[in-house]
C-alpha cells in the first residue's frame, strides 16, 4: 500500500516549491516565454543573406588588378612567413605545432615552414596560422575591430600547397604559383578588413578571429573548386560555428591562446569548406534568422555596417610590424620611447632618474593594453602599453626576447610602470577611424626627479603605415632576412631570398615551400 504523506510533510513541500517562484526565476521565465514567442515557425526557405551572398560574389567575380595591392602582397607574404619562422624559436610554440600523431607524415600533404612536418590541410592551416601569429609581429588592421588579416594565409598557404602536391601525384587537384595564393590573401584582407571597418565584434566580447575564419573560409572554398552556391554555404557555416571569446586577451586572463586562436580559426574554416565540398548544405538566413541568427544571439541583434564595397583597399592600407614585436597600438609609443632613450643619454640620465610618465594614446588602448599591478607571462606583457615602453626606456630596444621572464624579472620595469599614466587623446581616437588617416598616435612626456620637464615627442604613424611605406620596405625586408638567418644555414637562406623578388609570382607553391623545409 502506499504511504500518504502527513499533512506537515505536505505542507513543507509546498514550501520549497512555492520558494522556488522567485522574482528571477518569474523574470527569466518571462524572458524564455519572449524568446519562444518570437521563433519563427514559417519554413519557408528564404534567399541567402546578402552579406553572405555579397562576400561569395567577391571571391567568384571580382579580379585583382592592383599592382599596388600585388607588391604589397608580396612584402606582406615573407613578412608573414618571417614571422612564423621567429615564433618557432619558442619552445611553447614549438610545442603545439606538428601532427597530431606524432611522427605521421601525410603523402602529398601540407608542409609547414621551417620544420619537416607534412600533414593534412587541416591540421596544416592550425600549424601555419599559430607560428605566423605566435610573437605579434605579422600585419595589422585597425578599424572599430582589430585584427591581423595575414592569419589567414595559415588557411590559405595549408590549401595550396596540398592541392598543387596533389595534382603533380595525379590526384584531384590544382597547382597554384605564389601569384594565386598572393590573391587569395588580397581577398582575405579584403573581407576581414572590410567587415572590421564598421562592426565591433569587440564590444560584444567576441574576438577577432571570428573574421579570420569568415575569410579564410571564403578564399579557400574558391581555391577548393566551389560553386557560388557552395561558397555561401561554406560562409553560413563560419557565421554559425562556435566563436572564440576575447577573455584570453584581457586581464585578468591574459594568456597563450591568443597566440593560437587565429591558427584555430582559420583549420576550422578549411575543415568546413571540405564539409561542404562534400555535400553539406548551408543556411541562408546565418545572419539575419529572428532569434536563432548571429544577429540576434551574438551582435545584440544590430545588423553589420559597411563603408566601402569590396576591393583590395585593405591590402593596399594594411599595416606592417617592423620595428617591434608589440600589440599595433603600442608601436608609435614604443617609437617615442626609443627616441626618449636617446634624449635622456644626451643628458647623462637612465631610466632611474624619472620621476613621472604621462602618455597620450586612443582609445582603442585605454581598453586593450592599459595595464596596472602584476604581468603574469609572456601574453601578458606584449598586451601592456607600460611595459612596451618601460623596456625601451630602460634599455633602447623592444625584441621579442623582451616579454621572457628572464628579462621581466628586472625590477626597473614594474617601478617605471608605477610612474606612468595613460590618457585618451580624442584626436587620436578620431584620426584612428578616420578612412585618409587610419593614424595610431601616441605620445609621451617625461618627467625627471630634477623637476626638468623632456619635450613630449608624439609619432602619429609608425613605419608600418603606409604613408612610410617607401621608408619601411627595406627595413621590412631585413626582418624576413633577420627570421630567416634566425631559423636556416646560410647557403638556404641566400637560396629563399634570392627566389623572393617580385619574379616570385610565377613560381610553383609547392616548390617556394619547399625552398623552408627545416633540415636536421
Amino acid at each position: 500500500m502506499r504511504a500518504f504523506r502527513s499533512a506537515a510533510n505536505f505542507g513543507a513541500a509546498s514550501n520549497i516549491y512555492r520558494k522556488s517562484f522567485t522574482p528571477a526565476s518569474i523574470a527569466s521565465n518571462r524572458f524564455v516565454s519572449a524568446r519562444m514567442s518570437s521563433i519563427m515557425t514559417d519554413n519557408a526557405r528564404p534567399n541567402t543573406d546578402k552579406v553572405v551572398q555579397d562576400i561569395a560574389d567577391y571571391i567568384h567575380d571580382y579580379k585583382i588588378d592592383s599592382s599596388v595591392a600585388m607588391e604589397t602582397a608580396r612584402l606582406c607574404f615573407l613578412d608573414t612567413l618571417g614571422c612564423g619562422l621567429e615564433g618557432l624559436k619558442y619552445q611553447q610554440c614549438a610545442n603545439i605545432v606538428g601532427p597530431v600523431v606524432p611522427g605521421t607524415i601525410v603523402p602529398n600533404g601540407t608542409k609547414v615552414p621551417g620544420t619537416d612536418y607534412q600533414v593534412d590541410p587541416v591540421r596544416g592551416a592550425f600549424n601555419i596560422g599559430t607560428i605566423i601569429r605566435w610573437l605579434d609581429f605579422n600585419d595589422c588592421w585597425l578599424a572599430a575591430e582589430w585584427g591581423h588579416p595575414s592569419d589567414n594565409l595559415g588557411g590559405i598557404l595549408a590549401v595550396a600547397d596540398w592541392q598543387t602536391r596533389s595534382a603533380k601525384a595525379g590526384l584531384e587537384g590544382k597547382v597554384f604559383k605564389v601569384k594565386d595564393v598572393l590573391e587569395g590573401m588580397i581577398k582575405a584582407h579584403e573581407i576581414q578588413g572590410g567587415l572590421a571597418i564598421e562592426n565591433s565584434f569587440n564590444r560584444v566580447g567576441l574576438d577577432h578571429v571570428v573574421l579570420v575564419k569568415i575569410a579564410s573560409t571564403a578564399v579557400v572554398s574558391g581555391m577548393l573548386g566551389l560553386s557560388r552556391e557552395q561558397t555561401a554555404d561554406a560562409i553560413s557555416q563560419a557565421f554559425v560555428d562556435g566563436q572564440s571569446l576575447r577573455t584570453y586577451r584581457h586581464a585578468p586572463n591574459t594568456m597563450s591562446r591568443k597566440s593560437w586562436a587565429a591558427g584555430d580559426a582559420t583549420s576550422r574554416a578549411v575543415n568546413l569548406a571540405l564539409l561542404v565540398k562534400k555535400g553539406e548544405g548551408g543556411m541562408p538566413s546565418i545572419l539575419t534568422a529572428k532569434t536563432w541568427g548571429f544577429y540576434d544571439v551574438l551582435f545584440g541583434g544590430k545588423e553589420f555596417k559597411f563603408q566601402r564595397p569590396y576591393g583590395s583597399y585593405v591590402m593596399e592600407n594594411v599595416l606592417f610590424k617592423i620595428s617591434f614585436p608589440a600589440e599595433f597600438h603600442a608601436q608609435t609609443a614604443c617609437e617615442s620611447a626609443m627616441l626618449l632613450h636617446e634624449e635622456l643619454k644626451k643628458l647623462g640620465k637612465t631610466s632611474d632618474d624619472i620621476a613621472s610618465i604621462k602618455i597620450r594614446t586612443q582609445e582603442a588602448a585605454m581598453r586593450i593594453i592599459d595595464k596596472k599591478g602584476p604581468l603574469h607571462n609572456y601574453a601578458d606583457r606584449d598586451h601592456c602599453i607600460q611595459y612596451m615602453v618601460a623596456i625601451p626606456l630602460i634599455h633602447g630596444r623592444l625584441t621579442a626576447d623582451d616579454y621572457t621572464d628572464e628579462i621581466a624579472s628586472d625590477p626597473r620595469i614594474d617601478a617605471l610602470r608605477e610612474k606612468m599614466e595613460c590618457v585618451e587623446d580624442k584626436r587620436f581616437s578620431e584620426e584612428y577611424h578616420a578612412p585618409d588617416k587610419r593614424y595610431i598616435g601616441n605620445a609621451i612626456e617625461i618627467t625627471l626627479k630634477d623637476g626638468t620637464v623632456l619635450d613630449e615627442i608624439e609619432v602619429n604613424y609608425p613605419i608600418g603605415h603606409r604613408q612610410r611605406r617607401e621608408e619601411g620596405t627595406p627595413v621590412l625586408l631585413e626582418k624576413f632576412a633577420r627570421h630567416l638567418r634566425g631559423r636556416f644555414p646560410e647557403g638556404q637562406v641566400e637560396k629563399i631570398l634570392a627566389a623572393s623578388n617580385q619574379d616570385i609570382v610565377n613560381m610553383d607553391i609547392d616548390e617556394y615551400v619547399d625552398l623552408y623545409v627545416k633540415k636536421d
